[in-house]
């Protein structure tokens, strides 16, 4: 059985794509935060980690490396949002932000990257607002913005290997964070985007599926937003 990594994997897109990654065969370790996860799913095992703690981090890491022979599939989904203005952000807000969404991807698949075999497939989670500049996100912003560089630069070290790198890059998804926004916020993303609505989380996962299955498409960034046009 194939081993497959999902990043902030037991809700939203993460459990989406753990979910489809488990009906294509792959045995699912998933990263997450908070409450603990309770559901118990087929070949899924859920795995609390602090990805802005690296002894956390490297202690997951180790977890891998003992129990796993390879890792086939490894999906860097975990990111965070910590909505402040430009000059209420602190540098603390800005280095944990970085520290989910970027540096602690790059310590997973570097210390990972001698049980990744060829033709194995990594897919990043980008953002719209890593491509668009947004209020109060612009730290959100530009951690989507380096995880889309270091998805393309990563493509250079695995050159001969077939092995895949890839981003997909959502707008607005229905997601229980999204449904937390005010009503007023939402029609007004409704407006800017040309279908008139949030993405599912199934269609958001079939660009990660596609991402899987094609093993020609590499370095690119998969845009899913529906139209969605900044005004």
């Amino acid at each position: 059985m194939k081993t497959a990594i999902v990043t902030g994997g037991t809700s939203g897109i993460g459990l989406g794509v753990a979910r489809m990654l488990i009906g294509k065969g792959y045995r699912v370790y998933a990263t997450y935060v908070g409450p603990d996860f309770e559901e118990k799913i087929d070949n899924f095992e859920a795995v609390k980690v602090d990805q802005s703690d690296r002894k956390q981090l490297y202690a997951f890491v180790e977890r891998i490396k003992k129990q796993c022979e390879s890792v086939d599939c490894i999906i860097c989904n975990a990111g965070l949002s910590i909505r402040k203005s430009f000059t209420e952000t602190t540098d603390k807000d800005w280095d944990t932000m970085m520290e989910v969404a970027v540096n602690s991807h790059y310590i997973l698949i570097r210390e990972l990257y001698g049980l990744i075999p060829e033709g194995s497939r990594i897919v990043f989670t980008g953002s719209q607002m890593g491509l668009m500049p947004h209020a109060m996100v612009l730290a959100y912003g530009v951690t989507k913005s380096a995880v889309h560089a270091l998805a393309k630069n990563l493509v250079k070290e695995f050159e001969g290997t077939g092995t895949t790198v890839n981003a997909v890059v959502p707008g607005f998804v229905e997601t229980p964070w999204q449904k937390e926004k005010p009503e007023e916020i939402k029609q007004n993303i409704y407006r800017k985007t040309a279908i008139h609505r949030f993405a599912s989380v199934d269609e958001v996962v079939d660009a990660y599926r596609f991402c899987i299955e094609n093993p020609f498409v590499n370095g690119s960034l998969i845009e899913v937003n529906g139209g969605y046009s900044y005004k």
